[in-house]
């Protein structure tokens, strides 16, 4: 056999889909882990900065963000460490593999294997829909304080009705009802829309939610990768190429 073969075998027995996901799952976690956690800090610096004058108004919001941060700690490390198992699942299972190594054996324990993970790949992605829909909300809060500043921008020639408009951190949940000031109004929000943390904030925010959305594409992807292999094992153990442990 010569080396153009070997390669043209080595390169069929890659399980594509399988890694296509993988690499979505790494790129999409590393920008919600990464830039979810940047943009938890700089929006308590936010916080602390223009909505809040006392510490305790805003201790449990810096509490809550702590927390967060070390959750994704352990979201980046579960998932590096389940597609790595997942992409070693693809590569036992793929059909272009029973032909590089040989006589393949479906075994029992192979089959409870893979629908063992196809049961967690979709426990996984309703939860990760959860979290893609979550890491919209500072989003949508950031857009319309954006929004708010480009209404005040254009209304720069009627103060009265610029100092009507107003961004109030206590209605999304940030602060408490007594914190004060608790919201930015007119000028002042203009001014903390120019602001770099500000727009470091929000790019920070919409990378994260970019992110989510990544990593549930791949989570999709894995449920068809494993769904398949599931019904590549099912088929041979009716075809009575089946073995147990």
């Amino acid at each position: 056999m010569g080396c153009y073969d070997c390669c043209m075998k080595c390169l069929g027995g890659v399980p594509y889909c399988s890694l296509v996901a993988t690499l979505m799952c790494f790129s999409g976690i590393a920008l919600f882990c990464g830039c979810g956690h940047q943009a938890l800090t700089e929006t308590e610096r936010l916080i602390e900065t223009y909505f809040a004058r006392n510490l305790q108004d805003y201790i449990t919001l810096a509490y809550l963000i702590q927390y967060f941060q070390y959750v994704i700690y352990g979201l980046a490390s579960f998932f590096f460490l389940y597609c790595i198992v997942l992409l070693a699942e693809g590569f036992y299972t793929t059909s272009a593999a029973k032909q590089t190594f040989g006589e393949f054996r479906s075994t029992l324990c192979g089959r409870c294997l893979s629908s063992t993970f196809i049961l967690i790949t979709y426990l996984l992605a309703v939860v990760w829909l959860l979290v893609f829909a979550f890491s919209a909300l500072p989003v949508y809060f950031f857009y319309n304080m954006d929004a708010t500043c480009h209404t005040i921008t254009v209304l720069t020639e009627t103060p009265a009705s610029i100092n009507q408009l107003c961004i109030d951190a206590r209605q999304y949940g940030l602060l408490p009802w007594n914190a004060l000031p608790g919201k930015a109004c007119g000028m002042t929000l203009s001014t903390v829309c120019k602001t770099r943390e500000f727009r470091v904030t929000y790019d920070l925010f919409i990378a994260a939610f970019a992110g989510a959305g990544i990593t549930l594409l791949a989570l999709l992807t894995y449920m068809v990768s494993t769904t398949y292999n599931f019904a590549v094992l099912r088929y041979l153990g009716r075809k009575g190429i089946g073995t147990r442990c």
